[in-house]
This record gives C-alpha cells, structure tokens and sequence, in this order.
C-alpha cells in the first residue's frame, strides 16, 4: 500500500510523529515528510535518524501556502499537528481555535486541492463530550473534517480517529 508512495506527517516532531515515524522508516515508503514549527526538534531527529527518506519542512498549518507548499506530491498525510495542553487550550483558547480547527482546514482543503488519496485526522477523547477548549476545538475539527468529506466526494478519502492522551506512554 506505501510502496513508492509519499507520507506528511503535520506535527511531525510530537509524540504521534516520532511513533509513526518509526514504523514507517523500515518500510518500501518512498518519502516521509516531517512538517512542524520546531526547528530544534526537526534538527534531533534528523541527527538520531540519518535517513534519506526523511525530508524536513518548517512551517505552520496555520497558513495556508504554507501547508499548500509542503503537500504538493504526497500521497498520504498524517495530520497530528495541535494544541493538546489542555491548560494552555483553557488560557489561550483563541490559540486552540486557530491550529486545531482553521489549521486543521488548510491541511483538509489543500489535501482536496492537490489530490491527496488518504488524510488521516487524529483527534482526541477529549472530544467527544468536551467540557474544556481543547475538547472544543478537537470536536470542532471532527466535525470540519466531516463536512469537507461529503465535499470531497471521493477524491480524497477523510479518516478520523480518536485516540486517548495514554497512548503515548504505551508508544514509548
């Protein structure tokens, strides 16, 4: 299914990222494309992993040529990049709003726009009865993502999912 095949990875640096990441190293994937704002942590990885499937891009979901840049060519994308401290969604929610939900509806349409197969949206529990800003906006780019699929109308397939903050000590 990945042979030859390209992967972008939003918030390529997080915990989602470096795990994915991994798995994927070994594989026939022709191209890994690690796509965040930190400079620091795109400049680890590239020492600790010495691959030349790796390619590193700055830049911000939060602007759209940005994420229209890096996602010419790929064939499958996961989108991870996010606030997720619930206290720094709570004291900044606006900050929430602007990556997880307009950050997340750049990658979503520049994925339409240039003919993405596969979009994986990774969400959180915390979404589905939100009580607090980072649930908010989580639910908010769940249900952006749906209505962009009955868009897409098959072009570019949208998968969601939900996946408890835990994880990521189990990933380790």
């Amino acid at each position: 299914m990945f042979k030859n095949k390209t992967l972008l990875i939003t918030g390529g640096t997080g915990s989602f990222g470096n795990a994915v990441l991994k798995r994927f190293l070994d594989t026939e994937i022709k191209e890994i494309r690690v796509f965040s704002r930190d400079e620091k942590k795109q400049e680890d990885m590239r020492i600790a992993l010495k691959s030349p499937k790796l390619k590193f891009y700055i830049g911000d979901v939060r602007e759209y040529s940005s994420v229209a840049n890096v996602i010419q060519g790929v064939d499958y994308i996961f989108h991870a990049a996010a606030l997720k401290q619930v206290p720094s969604c709570e004291f900044y929610p606006m900050e929430a709003i602007r990556t997880n939900v307009l950050g997340a509806e750049n990658v979503l349409n520049a994925a339409m726009n240039h003919g993405v197969e596969k979009l994986i949206v990774l969400s959180t529990d915390k979404a589905v009865y939100p009580i607090n800003a980072m649930g908010m906006s989580k639910a908010l780019m769940d249900k952006l993502m749906l209505a962009k699929a009955r868009v897409a109308a098959g072009k570019t397939v949208f998968c969601g999912t939900r996946m408890a903050m835990s994880w990521a000590r189990a990933a380790r």
